[in-house]
């Protein structure tokens, strides 16, 4: 299962840094993979989220949520962007702590060269042992979708995939 896992990861990775992947993903692309990175950062007390989606498949499923044209890169259509991506992501990533729901506050975005990387936070946690997590990000636009989540709490990093349509996972520190 390590070895297993280990692969996935690695797929993960290299689909979402390599420039060879514009290829496939001009001729609609047989991998779709996000990578959701969740920190807890002891000394500030927070949790830090970090989402990395190839830009164009997210404007898509964004466009399809809430019914207007979305351009992550346009500067001027930001402020919209920013709602409709807090909205989404909200929607389809949930996290618990010790069985209780983390609010996320939207900390910004940026666009790479193919991926878009969204950035939350939770704040004022108190000490947790288990998180939870529902990830359906762009599920309900790809039926290939595979999410690839890591966690790191004290120092420790755990992962895991999610296929469509898994979506929870639950990790112990």
């Amino acid at each position: 299962m390590v070895i297993s896992m280990c692969k996935w990861l690695m797929t993960g990775f290299l689909l979402l840094s390599h420039g060879e992947w514009n290829a496939h993903r001009q001729s609609g692309h047989p991998f779709y993979v996000s990578v959701t990175e969740i920190n807890y950062n002891e000394k500030e007390k927070t949790l830090e989220i970090s989402c990395k989606i190839f830009t164009n498949d997210f404007e898509s499923a964004l466009e399809r949520y809430s019914g207007t044209k979305i351009d992550l890169s346009d500067p001027k259509g930001k402020s919209h962007s920013d709602q409709v991506v807090t909205a989404y992501i909200v929607k389809h990533l949930q996290i618990t702590l010790d069985n209780h729901p983390a609010e996320f506050q939207f900390v910004g975005s940026e666009n790479e060269a193919e991926g878009t990387w969204n950035y939350f936070q939770v704040v004022k946690l108190e000490p947790f042992k288990k998180i939870g997590i529902t990830n359906s990000l762009l599920y309900e636009s790809f039926g290939s979708e595979i999410n690839l989540i890591h966690i790191t709490v004290n120092g420790v990093r755990k992962s895991t995939k999610l296929s469509n349509p898994e979506t929870n996972a639950s990790f112990e520190f």
